[in-house]
């Protein structure tokens, strides 16, 4: 008999713990926050009131799961000098967190919240520091206090909550309701506590409940959209537990219409057709596809299992709207006989290949290429130089349909150097310029002369002469004057010559100098 009573007595213990552990698990991966713990521990407080506190911390945090895209938690004791005897980056298992809760010791001394608060927000609760909140989550600060003379508290707490972090307050003594009640965020009633130090454990799960709906993780993501797909993102709240997560996604109707096919109506989409897919307690992502262009969609997402109930989490997105390629062509790296083409958007998942045609204007020889699906541009080569071209880049798509779009593009024209270049001094200050030009599609010549002594430095002359010129003559020229001589073409200058004329007694000729 003693031994079935041990027996029986041992599968109570059993079923209690494991009881417990699951209601540990029932909130395991619900969070992801930090939660700052201000502790009253200055001489008001006794050893037995503080030691309860933290034994209703431990039982407080002892369900959470901690570590990064979790929660984590950090306590800051009040006292003369306040000190934080731990941050958010020091403890992420329960294990660490527990043992942590089990040596800590008051420091007495005088009630100093204030300095308590600063340091709250200036080294812990502010994002970017050592110990430091996680940018973009939710900060909470839970002050508990006896109440006891804790000081100027509602100008520190005002610029907590304007930065963002709730607040909420557990008062094991007779607090001033007024000032406690102007601290906490909005509800009060969910967000301030008043309780004797022996009955703590009777607010465990209201205050635990309360962390958890401004903390709670159920956010789902959409990433990746593009005209036809996206990606869901979700945390995985049935990772070690069975079941499955249903996702029900469908159009959101415009003007009543309802959205494209699927098997059933889904009453998150305002009535519209949905499709339905099934992913494993361990995935935590899928990848919707064959969505519409330019549309609205309604995703709605429902872990199952037989051993928690979960929230379903809901969002909308819409897909970008449609950009048949090419929608731009460009041309770079124009040369006399070559020119690249580039367009745009590359869609690989759609089209098969680009066909490229390309004539000289008005009526030159058509000729064509073809690239691959996943190429972008190409290089025309052999082409006439200074000419214009009409090109046709069209896409051909697996659906057979074809999108094309055309341009103009223009290879450089041929410039020719100038190929000689005389000088023959007339007189003490003339000189006779002669050269030779006559090609094809020159505009002109650009004459320039300047002063090469020192004495007469800084003056030059530059003039245009017409096509048809091969010679000048420059008067007044100062001792060796230099002379050059340009090409002129459609596009641009061509390479010139220069020389020097050096006068003397008699008249001399000289030839170019490059």
């Amino acid at each position: 008999m003693d031994g079935r009573m041990l027996t029986w007595m041992m599968v109570g213990w059993f079923l209690r713990l494991s009881a417990t552990q699951n209601s540990a698990s029932g909130v395991l991966n619900c969070c992801e926050g930090d939660v700052l713990f201000l502790v009253d521990s200055s001489g008001s407080v006794t050893s037995y009131e503080h030691s309860r506190m933290l034994s209703f911390l431990s039982e407080l945090l002892l369900p959470f799961s901690l570590g990064e895209d979790q929660v984590k938690v950090g306590l800051l004791q009040v006292g003369t000098k306040p000190r934080l005897e731990f941050g958010f980056n020091r403890h992420i298992t329960q294990n660490g967190l527990q043992r942590a809760l089990k040596t800590i010791r008051p420091l007495r001394g005088d009630t100093n919240t204030v300095d308590a608060l600063k340091m709250a927000q200036r080294w812990v609760l502010q994002p970017g520091t050592q110990d430091g909140a996680r940018a973009g989550l939710p900060r909470v600060l839970v002050w508990m206090t006896d109440g006891v003379k804790p000081g100027d508290v509602i100008g520190p707490m005002a610029e907590l909550r304007e930065e963002g972090v709730a607040v909420l307050v557990v008062s094991t003594g007779h607090s001033n309701y007024k000032v406690l009640r102007e601290v906490v965020t909005p509800p009060v009633e969910n967000h301030l506590y008043f309780v004797d130090i022996d009955d703590m454990s009777i607010i465990t799960k209201d205050l635990r409940d309360a962390i958890i709906e401004i903390i709670r993780a159920e956010r789902i993501h959409v990433r990746d959209v593009s005209t036809n797909a996206a990606t869901l993102h979700w945390r995985p709240v049935l990772s070690g537990l069975t079941g499955y997560y249903e996702i029900r996604f469908g159009q959101i109707p415009t003007g009543g219409a309802g959205g494209g096919g699927g098997s059933g109506t889904s009453p998150s989409t305002g009535g519209s057709q949905y499709q339905r897919l099934v992913q494993p307690a361990e995935s935590n992502s899928i990848r919707l596809t064959d969505l519409k262009p330019d549309t609205t969609y309604s995703v709605r997402l429902t872990p199952e299992s037989n051993e928690h109930a979960f929230n379903a989490l809901s969002v909308s997105f819409t897909t970008k709207p449609e950009v048949v390629s090419p929608s731009v062509v460009t041309v770079s790296e124009s040369g006399q006989t070559s020119v690249r083409v580039s367009w745009g958007p590359l869609q690989p998942e759609a089209v098969t290949s680009y066909y490229i045609e390309y004539s000289a204007l008005p009526r030159g020889e058509l000729r064509t290429a073809t690239v691959g699906r996943t190429q972008n541009s190409t290089l025309l080569k052999d082409l006439q130089p200074g000419t214009t071209y009409l090109v046709t880049v069209t896409a051909r798509y697996a659906s057979r349909k074809e999108k094309a779009m055309s341009i103009k593009m223009c290879t450089q024209e041929v410039t020719p150097a100038l190929a000689d270049l005389h000088l023959t001094t007339v007189g003490s200050d003339s000189v006779q310029v002669d050269w030779k030009g006559g090609v094809d599609g020159l505009r002109g010549y650009w004459l320039t002369w300047e002063a090469q002594q020192s004495s007469v430095h800084g003056q030059r002359s530059s003039f245009y002469l017409p096509p048809d010129s091969l010679s000048t003559r420059l008067t007044h020229l100062p001792p060796s004057a230099r002379v050059c001589v340009s090409p002129i073409y459609q596009s641009s200058r061509g390479e010139g010559l220069c020389c020097t004329a050096h006068f003397h007694s008699d008249a001399l000729t000289y030839g170019y100098q490059s």
